[in-house]
């Protein structure tokens, strides 16, 4: 496999996502930032027809692009796009629909096996909508099941990253009523596994401070709320400390970041998906960014929906796609220095 060197720009691929979603539109307004064009090489994974339909019906005038013949073959100072699919796919925006579904599927499996091989060197994906895309070759819940389940990588961790917030998670893409019976002591070791590993190789944070969340209220209360704290959490976080890793808690989610809590901390372990999400996406929704640590290659996405409501309108706002792009430069680099813990 081979990758840009620290002295070329980065291949950066970026998935169209649902053509009838806001994905399209993001990805075009981003990169008519001239800035993202003169430290990347960007490559869209989709096709040259949703372009320009999006071009002219958005009134999109400055995207100019080249169309990849071959893999590996872009034009450095230009916008690359690589074809995925050859039939025509009717285009509604705001609606969904299982062609879209499938179309969003052959951009990822394509820029992923470019990403295996070294033909790019991260993948930025735009959104998926997950009742669409799903189906006998997509049985996942999202992008992180996909991708671990792609590269083969077990402990994979999902990670909404901000300017100054950094929230993993222990259990992510499943119903609130099974969070509960899916924690154990085993799985939040190894989720501080890989966020540990990733804030170290990713961030460049040799010794990282790290929060982790109660599951209860008031951290269960001694047992009057729940147990999960006394039996699980509580006791990973011990055998954390007692190797000498900077692991705190439990911290009741409330108080931890009503207080300002969060901010003395490098990396915050949340229990569940709305945990975690939630305030995250109320101080970080703009400009945060979806992160899969834990994978061989570099994978970030915007941390928003498809916002049908807002697909075709012109109103979407590119600013977490052009932050993902620019996250996905930052890792790379940070993965091109040793770790000083090696």
């Amino acid at each position: 496999m081979t990758h840009t060197t620290k002295f070329e720009k980065p291949r950066i691929g970026i998935t169209i996502g649902d053509l009838n979603g806001i994905g399209p539109e993001v990805v075009m307004k981003a990169l008519t930032d001239q800035r993202i064009l003169t430290s990347i090489t960007p490559v869209i994974y989709g096709s040259p027809k949703v372009i320009s339909f999006y071009k002219k019906s958005l009134n999109i005038e400055e995207f100019n692009y080249n169309q990849v013949k071959s893999p590996g073959q872009f034009t450095s100072k230009a916008i690359n796009i690589v074809s995925c699919w050859e039939d025509v796919i009717e285009i509604n925006p705001g609606k969904p629909s299982k062609d879209t579904g499938r179309a969003a599927l052959l951009a990822i499996k394509q820029a992923c096996a470019d990403a295996k091989e070294g033909v790019i060197d991260a993948v930025v994906t735009a959104p998926i909508d997950k009742s669409s895309i799903h189906s006998d070759a997509f049985p996942f819940k999202g992008h992180t099941e996909f991708l671990a389940d792609f590269f083969q990588v077990k402990n994979t961790t999902m990670c909404m990253i901000g300017e100054n917030l950094k929230v993993a998670l222990v259990t992510d893409h499943i119903a609130l009523r099974d969070v509960a019976g899916s924690i154990t002591k085993e799985l939040i070791t190894e989720k501080l596994q890989a966020f540990e590993a990733s804030l170290q190789k990713d961030f460049g944070i040799t010794k990282p401070r790290i929060a982790v969340l109660a599951l209860n209220p008031h951290a269960g209360d001694g047992g009057i709320m729940g147990t999960e704290e006394e039996a699980c959490i509580r006791p990973a976080i011990i055998e954390w400390k007692n190797k000498g890793k900077l692991v705190f808690g439990p911290y009741p989610a409330d108080g931890f970041f009503g207080s300002d809590s969060y901010s003395k901390y490098d990396g915050i372990l949340a229990m569940y998906h709305d945990q975690g999400l939630i305030p995250f996406k109320a101080l970080s929704f703009e400009s945060g960014v979806n992160f899969t640590a834990g994978l061989p290659i570099v994978r970030t996405s915007p941390d928003h929906g498809t916002a049908y409501s807002l697909a075709g309108k012109n109103q979407a706002s590119e600013q977490s796609m052009r932050e993902a792009i620019y996250l996905a430069c930052d890792i790379l680099k940070h993965r091109l220095v040793p770790s000083k813990e090696n």
